[in-house]
């Protein structure tokens, strides 16, 4: 019989702030985190929105001269493990053995504002102006590295680089770990800061941003939305502390949920474009379900990939349908990236703190700035306004450049 794996505590840095609880409060009331890009000057750009964390202070968690050596991915790692941490009420002196404690953050992309600040030295200035913290500072895995160091996490540690599907990933593993019996606490999850010059200007060129709303950056994102255009980028990092439930009994920790089911596969169809009928994330959906032993009629909520741009949206949709059948009708989806704009790698732990966070309050977050229906898209996208409902059982989905599918069941507890 595999362990059961609960949830004990919950960091954000979000574009509502640090920590849960700005955060959950935004998202109960559908208020929009994203604005016009002040990071850098997007005026050349076809699209001029993100979801900034425009009051972040890295030395608030980070010794500054350290802060100064690293990235803004790794800060907010850093950031956020330690307000898991402090929310589960974890200490490598009194209640965690540090060789049974893991850390698995990851990122999609990693350290983009070193690699685009070196390159301009490099150009610039020459070699001899290169920093040698460049290569430390730009690798994805650097983030669970330098928050193993900062704790004295010694149990399992690296990172998962699975595009936008990164952090289901990344949580999805450190559930096996944990069912395998090798670890008592994992923190997990993903980091990113990607609102950066470069990777604006390739996601644009991609055509995959939204560029209809540069002048009402509240309404630029709109999942499910027949208006949709693209997606918008936003920053910041989940992390989770995972733990086998009978460390956490034992220690008297508060429990926000149980985590049951993991479902991974590969579309194997196109390194941008999902899946037309949605073949791989049924796949991962079924698994994902089978895993946890729990029947598809039993699922209440999903919190959808979602990210409002006409492909996905349409075949996610596909997806749901052709997994739930009848009670995919039934059943509510919501994307919370309406509100805290594409946080890539993180995405997916920001959304499983939503799934948990809903579960424990019986709160299903709803997708703001949905207007005009899509024929293409016919579930009950929880429009505009959070719903109250006694949530048992919630799946949160993650699609990734490459074909990447990740899921993730959680249930109440």
């Amino acid at each position: 019989m595999k362990e059961r794996i609960v949830i004990t505590g919950i960091g954000l840095i979000s574009p509502f702030g640090d920590g849960v609880e700005n955060f959950w409060e935004a998202i109960k009331a559908g208020k929009n985190g994203i604005t016009k890009v002040s990071l850098f000057d997007a005026s050349q750009l076809n699209c001029q929105v993100a979801a900034e964390c425009k009051d972040f202070d890295a030395s608030k968690y980070m010794d500054p001269k350290e802060a100064k050596r690293s990235d803004r991915y790794t800060h907010f790692a850093v950031a956020a493990a330690k307000l898991a941490m402090k929310d589960a009420g974890l200490d490598t002196e009194t209640n965690i053995d540090p060789e049974r404690f893991g850390v698995l953050i990851g990122s999609g992309v990693g350290g983009m504002d070193t690699i685009e600040s070196q390159s301009r030295a490099f150009i610039e200035r020459g070699p001899r102006r290169v920093s040698p913290f460049m290569i430390p500072n730009l690798l994805a895995n650097m983030s669970s590295g330098v928050v193993a160091i900062d704790l004295g996490a010694k149990g399992v540690n690296f990172s998962v680089v699975s595009a936008c599907a990164t952090g289901t990933h990344a949580i999805g593993e450190a559930l096996l770990h944990l069912q395998m019996g090798r670890e008592d606490v994992i923190l997990a999850g993903g980091s990113e800061a990607a609102v950066t010059p470069l990777s604006f200007a390739g996601f644009c060129a991609m055509k995959a941003m939204a560029t209809n709303f540069n002048d009402q950056p509240e309404r630029a994102l709109r999942p499910f939305d027949a208006d949709r255009c693209g997606f918008v980028m936003g920053e910041g990092a989940g992390v989770i502390a995972l733990e086998r439930y009978d460390h956490a009994v034992a220690r008297g920790a508060k429990i926000y949920c149980e985590i049951s089911g993991y479902g991974a596969t590969c579309d194997a169809y196109h390194i941008t474009s999902p899946d037309v009928e949605g073949k791989g994330l049924a796949l991962c959906l079924k698994r994902t379900m089978e895993d946890a032993g729990v029947p598809l009629d039993e699922i209440d909520y999903i919190n959808a990939h979602g990210t409002s741009t006409p492909y996905n949206d349409k075949f996610e949709t596909a997806a749901i349908h052709k997994v739930f059948g009848p009670h995919a009708k039934k059943l509510m989806v919501s994307s919370t990236k309406s509100m805290t704009g594409h946080l890539l790698g993180a995405a997916g732990a920001v959304e499983a703190a939503v799934c948990a966070l809903a579960l424990k309050d019986g709160i299903v977050p709803p997708t703001i700035n949905y207007e005009h229906p899509d024929p293409d898209c016919d579930l009950d996208y929880v429009p505009n306004a959070a719903r109250e409902y006694p949530l048992k059982n919630v799946i949160s989905t993650n699609l990734g450049f490459g074909g990447h599918n990740g899921a993730l069941l959680f249930k109440k507890i």
